[in-house]
């Protein structure tokens, strides 16, 4: 848990993989990773995410979690195959007490500021902002008014052209997903475009 928080801290970006294709899924975040990204999440939704895992983690270089983790099964399997943090599209305490006992951070889906604060009372070093509020940095300011400690990750629609304000609006790092690893991209194995993006999702959290 610490060599993620410490590491996230600094990077402030993660990968966020979500495809239909485990072959690809290997390749497509193998391009994020030349571009830049040490901190990778796999979705569990990918076939073979548990393999895919396995074989990210074994690199001492990365640091690699699992996004859509519903239950404690998901949590425990995940860890297994050498999960260092576990992201949520919602809160669910069952799977941050998880995440504590196993040892791993944890990072549940929240959308409002009532949300933020039961997870953060449960446990959960993280909150991923999801989905994306109107107003985004704006919002994300006005909830760290009163609640300095809360520790926000925004996702859905982070972009390199909008990470930099969402940072300077007070949230501790960014996950790109869809906009970093377009479906388009994937589908036609253009590696390149990946990277590419990559290096510009990095460089603008800096």
């Amino acid at each position: 848990m610490n060599r993620f928080t410490e590491q996230f801290g600094q990077v402030k970006a993660s990968a966020i993989l979500r495809t239909n294709d485990q072959e690809k899924a290997a390749l497509a975040m193998e391009a994020a990773i030349r571009g830049g990204f040490t901190i990778v999440e796999f979705t569990l939704t990918i076939p073979g995410v548990y393999d895919l895992v396995k074989d990210f983690s074994r690199r001492t270089d990365l640091i690699v979690g699992t996004g859509t983790v519903m239950n404690k099964e998901h949590a425990r399997l995940s860890v297994e195959a050498g999960a260092q943090f576990l992201v949520s599209p919602v809160v669910d305490e069952a799977v941050i007490f998880a995440a504590n006992e196993l040892g791993v951070a944890s990072m549940p889906g929240t959308h409002t500021p009532t949300e933020m604060l039961l997870a953060h009372r449960a446990g959960a070093q993280y909150c991923k902002l999801f989905p994306c509020p109107h107003g985004g940095p704006d919002w994300v300011r006005s909830v760290l008014g009163p609640m300095p400690f809360l520790n926000i990750v925004p996702t859905n629609g982070v972009d390199h052209h909008n990470a930099g304000e969402w940072i300077a609006a007070g949230a501790v790092g960014v996950g790109y997903v869809a906009p970093l690893f377009v479906p388009a991209d994937i589908a036609a194995g253009n590696w390149d475009a990946i990277e590419e993006r990559a290096r510009k999702c990095v460089a603008a959290v800096q």
